[in-house]
């Protein structure tokens, strides 16, 4: 079993008041510890992607703030308090300063960030 705190999981990708902690916590599987500032919105970073949105699944909880998350569907709005379950295609944009963790295949979450960082995010 592997078990890992926000602190002790390595950054992925910071800037502009955005932070991705993501950690390998074993079965295939990731934890991610994210805060995005209130107005970041993902989906110029995600461009180029199938539809230009997440292809990766994620199941979490918000702790903080309000979400909207753009589908192909239409948007979904998450708050505080939620737990969630994310399918492919979806891009979040953060309606108030969010922190949130979620669990994640590792292998498509990995690829998803490096294409983010390869976009300069």
């Amino acid at each position: 079993m592997t078990a890992t705190t926000r602190k002790d999981t390595p950054v992925a990708i910071a800037g502009d008041g955005v932070e991705l902690r993501l950690q390998d916590v074993g079965g295939d599987m990731s934890v991610a510890f994210v805060t995005f500032p209130e107005g970041t919105d993902m989906s110029p970073a995600l461009k180029g992607l199938a539809g230009d949105l997440c292809p990766c699944p994620h199941w979490g909880y918000l702790f903080k703030g309000r979400l909207k998350m753009r589908t192909p569907d239409g948007d979904e709005f998450y708050e505080a308090g939620e737990a969630f379950y994310w399918p492919p295609g979806h891009a979040p944009v953060a309606l108030e300063d969010c922190e949130y963790i979620d669990f994640s295949p590792t292998r498509e979450f990995n690829s998803v960030i490096e294409h983010i960082k390869a976009q300069g995010g």
